[in-house]
């Protein structure tokens, strides 16, 4: 009877080893980065993925204060190739691999304004609303091998705001090609006047009426920072991520009486439902 056990059990084992293998075969990604979502499977043709996450983060650029916040996750997107096509929340944009390590995109997405209110202690008080607006992204990852395994990324922001621009080493953990398993980013961050004084500067009004020091910033370093991705399937439809960043702001930044804290950082969880 034990035998018998036994050999159902291995039997057993062996189907769910061979099916995983099967399903990691069926859900190439495009490239198999956890931070970006690929819902296609590896197939040609439509995709979709709906879920919601929490994130823990700070109440706005430079605060001290943190707030707690759901965010819708998951996308809508076209495969063709090696070229997806995507509208995933408040975005619209393209990614498309070539000769294997190199992966381009473009988006247009809408970047949020900041308001008084954020700020739950009146530290923003006097200082008026940001505007929103359109913002287009350009970025671009270069590997040093088909795998994935280590690359160096930049990345353009132009935005009515001004303008911001990322540069950094990443690093992919784990043997998956399905996008799951985790990641590692370092950056420097660098902004233009307009950009830097949108978040940080404070005009002669706004001095005026919230009694802060009136700062101008220029152009130059933003900040330093890594980010970590983790992405897991649970089976064939249901998938968790985790995402936690951290950002040190440089010294120019950390001056501006409106950076009550020498950092920015965020933690956030959540579950996709693919269709």
């Amino acid at each position: 009877m034990k035998k018998v056990t036994s050999l159902m059990l291995a039997l057993l084992l062996q189907g769910l080893l061979s099916q995983t293998a099967v399903a990691q075969e069926e859900r190439t990604a495009l490239v198999p980065l956890p931070s970006l979502d690929d819902f296609t499977r590896g197939e040609d043709g439509w995709a979709f993925g709906l879920g919601l996450g929490i994130e823990y983060e700070t109440a706005y650029e430079g605060s001290d204060e943190f707030d707690f916040e759901l965010q819708p996750a998951g996308a809508v997107q076209w495969r063709r190739g090696n070229n997806i096509f995507y509208w995933a929340g408040e975005a619209i944009g393209w990614r498309g691999l070539r000769s294997d390590t190199w992966l381009l995109e473009a988006l247009v997405g809408f970047e949020e304004g900041r308001e008084e209110s954020d700020s739950d202690k009146g530290y923003l008080d006097g200082l008026g609303d940001n505007d929103e607006g359109f913002e287009l992204v350009l970025q671009g990852r270069y590997a040093f091998s088909a795998d994935w395994r280590y690359w160096l990324v930049s990345r353009v922001v132009a935005s009515e705001n001004g303008n911001l621009g990322l540069f950094g080493v990443g690093r992919r953990f784990g043997q998956q090609l399905d996008g799951s398993g985790s990641e590692i980013n370092l950056v420097a961050v660098f902004h233009d006047s307009e950009y830097a004084n949108n978040d940080f500067g404070i005009n002669a009004q706004q001095a005026a009426a919230s009694g802060l020091n009136e700062t101008r910033l220029s152009s130059g370093l933003r900040s330093v920072g890594i980010d970590y991705n983790y992405r897991y399937n649970i089976n064939k439809n249901w998938q968790i991520y985790g995402e936690a960043l951290y950002e040190y702001f440089s010294s120019d930044v950390r001056s501006s009486p409106i950076a009550r804290s020498n950092y920015e950082t965020e933690v956030g969880i959540g579950f996709i439902y693919i269709f």
